[in-house]
């Protein structure tokens, strides 16, 4: 018979150290066979009662022990929990640590070490054990079929594993997340969501990662152009409705100076209206503002492809969306709107929009007045 430690799992820990190290697709399990000295040893440490003479019975059973990998992760483990009861969370994380070195693909520790890098802050250590428990989650439906198992008996084994690994599961893709937005420090932030999108490529919380990310890459912060649009790529292609990579992608392309990315910024604002159905009557105001801005993006697109005449009901469209929605994207609107009118010689009309956009406050205000005062001009010579 054997002892089986801790929460109840579905694969046994492996304590030898060719199987450990094939098991890429299993869940580890701590278990100490019934009987044997350590089984002896941790019944003896179960029954003291004081904090302190049991810490040290632990620290002697992994020094006595240290040959079985089971043990010693199991020991250190308790040893961990032990200093996080104290508040000493430094060496809480440090046997953790060790606990996981023995037992890497094990839940129960990596939820154990998680809750302790919450608990102290650590922002970094918490993303860490997120994604690690993330992979092992999801390496559950990815197994090998044992063999001899029939394909029923196997998928019914996967569906039992899965329903009972899914509580941490949901931590881990919840508690990853909060250590993205808990994360003020650029690099650090994307070194976080590169692991948790590997971690949990069909996450509940993909949109708002993605933002997180186009954020994170973008001229505010790390002004990276190149990793935002092989980041907002690999998204698209794992999740072809992103809208932030859709629009964030769209409003790179339209300003690239390369006459395939225009028409890819079209294609990407169409496919933004074809999700949000901006002017379907149960709309919602993101929608809305969604689709404002892939008005407003395919209008500048047929600017700068010399169709101001397509343009125009491009850019009414944006403006009416946006309206109300978000003035600095409204009065962009309003600009390439008012510019439109003014090629195309019809300056009241680019007076009366540029006239509106320029009451906005905002980084579109200097080019909309220096538009605005041209138009003035224009319309006075043409007087």
């Amino acid at each position: 018979m054997r002892r089986s430690i801790g929460l109840p799992l579905v694969v046994l820990f492996c304590v030898s150290p060719f199987v450990a190290g094939r098991a890429s697709a299993q869940i580890d399990r701590i278990v100490i066979a019934a009987g044997t000295e350590e089984d002896h040893a941790l019944q003896a440490i179960s029954n003291e009662q004081d904090a302190t003479k049991k810490l040290a019975m632990y620290e002697d059973f992994v020094q006595k022990f240290s040959s079985n990998p089971a043990a010693v992760a199991y020991g250190n483990w308790q040893i961990s929990q032990a200093y996080q009861t104290t508040g000493d969370l430094q060496k809480a994380l440090d046997y953790g640590d060790k606990a996981l070195a023995g037992s890497p693909r094990n839940l129960d520790i990596l939820v154990s070490q998680a809750s302790m890098a919450q608990q102290a802050k650590n922002n970094s250590k918490l993303a860490d054990y997120a994604a690690r428990g993330g992979e092992v989650c999801h390496s559950i439906a990815k197994q090998p079929r044992p063999e001899g198992m029939s394909d029923a008996d196997f998928s019914r084994k996967v569906s039992e594993e899965k329903s009972t690994a899914q509580s941490n599961c949901d931590f881990f893709e919840s508690a990853g997340f909060n250590a993205i937005t808990a994360e003020n420090d650029p690099k650090a932030r994307m070194a976080d969501i590169e692991k948790y999108s590997a971690a949990f490529p069909d996450s509940k919380f993909q949109d708002q990662v993605s933002s997180y990310a186009i954020y994170t890459l973008g001229p505010g912060q790390l002004n990276d152009p190149g990793r935002l649009i092989s980041f907002g790529e690999k998204t698209l292609a794992a999740n072809p409705n992103s809208l932030p990579a859709l629009l964030t992608l769209a409003g790179f392309y339209v300003e690239d100076s390369r006459p395939a990315s225009v028409t890819k910024a079209i294609s990407y604002s169409q496919k933004v209206l074809e999700i949000t159905k901006p002017d379907s009557p149960d709309a919602d105001n993101k929608s809305k503002a969604a689709g404002g801005v892939a008005h407003s993006t395919i209008g500048y697109a047929y600017l700068k492809q010399e169709k101001s005449q397509a343009a125009i009901p491009e850019l009414k469209a944006a403006v009416a969306l946006l309206k109300g929605q978000d003035e600095t994207s409204y009065s962009i609107a309003l600009y390439r709107l008012g510019f439109a009118y003014a090629k195309l010689n019809r300056m009241t009309e680019a007076r009366e929009v540029l006239t509106e956009a320029a009451k906005i406050q905002g980084p579109a205000q200097g080019m909309v007045q220096e538009l605005l005062t041209k138009v003035n001009a224009a319309r006075s010579k043409g007087n």
